[in-house]
């Protein structure tokens, strides 16, 4: 070893051994540095019709709770103009902006509305207000965290993202609740042979996202979401517990009214228990563990991204690229953590 060699690792070693005596001798200097900031899961945009089914609102007022992830983007899409009238995407956006104002959250996220109809054709189509917020969010290069699409309606916004930027495809993982159930999966549902309601929204735009584009699907189909049970007796508790269940559950029994009213809609019968088919979006993205972060205590088959058929079947299509099907989502997880959150912003708020 040279003379500079050893001049050299005397210094470097004299001021390592000077640093370490410095906070062995002031413990207190180790107590006032601040632990780094926990890095974010995932930026997640929420994408639902806030309008129709009040599962989307439980499903957004979980997801504001969770710190696990960013939300940047909060769209209301549309439902069928037949029944839900001509912008029911702008009252989506309103309506998620109520619950956010109930939250007092009103400062920190402003809900945008997307397209209020379908996509009219493949070679017709237009961007929504909500497609260029959606590209740039997609495009960010400024940021490293994963970005998830959580879908629990239609396919629209994200469909007219990928055809006015194709780029965003391997920028997004689309989680969606939709879809008809996979043959050897899970059988229908009793009762007529109907088209699942989600992909019914735009089936073309499900045919874009799942035929056409690069982007990586998780899908909750119908027999799925359906397994999300919340009971009667459980819904009561959360709306004694505090402002968020309590506001929740009167969306609950006003889409009952609502239906009522719908010349022709057959009465509902009594029933002890209801489907929070939009919850999963929570699970998939936000209930994670730090370590390997995955949705480790739900089910899916990986399987290639099938065709997706104009009635809403599939087609299988091998070599194309992997998707994950999931077949069960712990529910249980879920929902407590729903419940507890819930209790806890009460208690923070009281008052």
């Amino acid at each position: 070893m040279s003379e500079r060699d050893l001049s050299r690792r005397t210094v470097i070693g004299s001021a390592a051994a000077a640093g370490a005596a410095a906070l062995f001798a002031a413990p207190s200097l180790l107590a006032q540095a601040p632990p780094p900031a926990p890095r974010r899961l995932a930026r997640v945009i929420l994408d639902n019709d806030f309008s129709g089914d009040p599962d989307g609102l439980f499903q957004l007022a979980h997801h504001l709770l969770c710190p696990s992830v960013d939300i940047p983007l909060i769209v209301g899409s549309h439902l069928p103009a037949t029944f839900a009238g001509p912008r029911s995407a702008s009252e989506a956006a309103a309506k998620a902006g109520e619950l956010l104002k109930r939250m007092k959250l009103q400062a920190v996220h402003e809900p945008i509305a997307g397209a209020e109809l379908p996509i009219a054709s493949r070679s017709g189509w237009t961007p929504s207000p909500a497609t260029a917020a959606i590209v740039r969010e997609a495009m960010r290069d400024d940021v490293r965290t994963p970005l998830v699409y959580a879908a629990g309606a239609g396919l629209t916004e994200l469909a007219l993202a990928w055809l006015a930027e194709p780029r965003i495809g391997r920028r997004i993982r689309l989680v969606w609740i939709g879809g008809r159930e996979h043959a050897g999966l899970a059988a229908p549902p009793p009762g007529p042979d109907e088209a699942e309601f989600n992909f019914s929204l735009d089936p073309l735009a499900a045919r874009i996202v799942f035929n056409e584009s690069d982007i990586e699907i998780w899908q909750v189909p119908r027999d799925a979401y359906r397994r999300m049970l919340f009971t009667t007796a459980e819904l009561e508790d959360l709306a004694a517990d505090g402002p968020i269940g309590a506001s929740l559950k009167a969306e609950i029994d006003g889409m009952a009214a609502a239906l009522a009213k719908i010349p022709g809609f057959p009465p509902l019968p009594a029933a002890d228990a209801i489907v929070l088919g939009d919850s999963p979006l929570v699970t998939l993205t936000a209930l994670l563990p730090p370590i390997q972060p995955d949705p480790s205590s739900s089910r899916y088959v990986a399987m290639p991204t099938p065709r997706l058929n104009d009635d809403g079947s599939y087609a299988a299509r091998p070599g194309a690229r992997p998707m994950r099907i999931y077949t069960e989502i712990d529910a249980g997880l879920t929902f407590r953590d729903m419940a507890s959150r819930f209790r806890r912003w009460a208690r923070v708020h009281r008052g």
